[in-house]
């Protein structure tokens, strides 16, 4: 038999209502449709029971508004999201940012039942007019398209309204827009050649290490002296360390460390010589100056890259270090080849992942397997290596032609 809760004047209290003595408020407590407990208040119990009636008045509204189709792309989306409870947190935080800055004070105060597939295109296009790579745009889409899908599954829109629309986009605009192209071997070395320099050395070990696994930033960030078979030469990846912004939207960001999201993601990575001297270089390093990781996330500790501090690197900190050292490379580069009376080996500005996206291509130019190549990139659909291996194949197509012209076997 369940106990009859009362106030401090000895009104019975409804389930969910309590009396904060240091407020001096009524409280009801209750789960919101997107499973979020919330609170109203009010003076008295008469006040929050007005309160109540009217909030659950407000609920069935919402649904019915929904259900009719008369509800915002945003209502749609929150309903959604709260579906996904599967996701990792940190990739439900970036759906939520993706979706805050790009949808929701816009598109997303657009009602279902008016929303058109011109709509989403034009949408799209407007925002690739203002700067937005297709990637960005493509995450976007990536956040759309499911929350129209569920809609279309409760039966309150007849067709996904982005089915289609990143592919029509893509074709209208450059084909080139938002590739990842990989960095040539020329540009490679260049790059690498500058991390000899002094103010670069600190950072050789870090980069010589993505540039000789393939390995995402996440995961190198991620990569502990444990994962690092010297004997065997094998280097294990099994997690990830993320850096995302904090759901609570103080603009604050975190670390959290994960699973790979696939079984793909889970794999054993043969060490490169130049890969193998790099790591212990940065343990001789870390030795001679003094310096270690003094950060344990999730249970796990002694991860290999750090900075002065002793904390994990962030990926923006990665890809500005990219930035100056490439800045530095090209404006010397300029000068010397002027002088030496040479075409200049510039190198484009690239992100982290472009280093994984290079190791890849290497790869493929090696003419490795291209399921090796899947295996020790974790790629968890095979198209994803043969897309790479088409795009090399393609540019070494004239120099293939140039080698047969100097055959006399056709």
């Amino acid at each position: 038999m369940s106990r009859i809760r009362k106030d401090t004047k000895g009104k019975v209290l409804h389930k969910g209502e309590d009396y904060k003595k240091d407020k001096k408020l009524y409280r009801y407590s209750y789960t919101d449709s997107l499973g979020k407990r919330r609170c109203i208040y009010a003076k008295n119990l008469e006040e929050l029971r007005n309160k109540e009636k009217q909030l659950q008045r407000d609920q069935l509204d919402g649904l019915d508004i929904y259900v009719q189709g008369n509800a915002d792309v945003n209502y749609a989306f929150h309903r959604y999201i709260a579906t996904k409870t599967e996701l990792r947190s940190s990739t439900k935080t970036n759906y939520l940012y993706i979706y805050d800055r790009y949808v929701k004070d816009g598109f997303g105060k657009k009602k279902l039942s008016e929303v058109r597939y011109s709509d989403v295109l034009l949408f799209y296009n407007a925002l690739l007019g203002k700067g937005l790579s297709i990637g960005t745009v493509d995450s976007v889409n990536a956040v759309l398209r499911p929350t129209f899908q569920l809609a279309v599954r409760d039966n309150v829109i007849r067709n996904n309204l982005a089915d289609g629309a990143m592919t029509e986009v893509k074709k209208k605009w450059d084909g080139n827009i938002g590739i990842r192209h990989a960095l040539t071997i020329e540009e490679e070395r260049a790059f690498l050649e500058s991390l000899e320099l002094k103010k670069n050395l600190s950072w050789k070990p870090l980069f010589i290490v993505m540039f000789g696994t393939g390995c995402r930033i996440s995961e190198i960030i991620g990569l502990r002296w444990d994962d690092v078979d010297f004997e065997k030469g094998i280097i294990t990846i099994d997690h990830d360390v993320t850096y995302y912004p904090r759901s609570d939207k103080n603009y604050r960001c975190e670390y959290e460390l994960a699973l790979p999201k696939t079984e793909a993601g889970i794999r054993k990575i043969p060490m490169l010589k130049k890969v193998k001297d790099a790591l212990e270089l940065e343990k001789q390093n870390q030795r001679e100056y003094g310096y270690h990781c003094l950060v344990e996330l999730g249970g796990m500790k002694n991860f290999i890259f750090c900075n002065r501090f002793g904390g994990l690197q962030k990926p923006a900190s990665v890809n500005k270090v990219i930035k100056r050292i490439v800045s530095d490379h090209n404006s010397k580069e300029i000068v010397d080849a002027k002088r030496e009376g040479r075409e200049p080996v510039i190198i484009p500005n690239f992100s982290c992942h472009i280093t994984r996206h290079t190791f890849c291509t290497r790869l493929c130019e090696n003419g490795t397997n291209a399921k090796v190549i899947q295996s020790v990139m974790g790629h968890k659909d095979i198209q994803t290596t043969l897309g790479i291996y088409a795009e090399v194949s393609e540019n070494k197509k004239k120099d293939i032609f140039e080698q047969l012209n100097n055959q006399d076997v056709i």
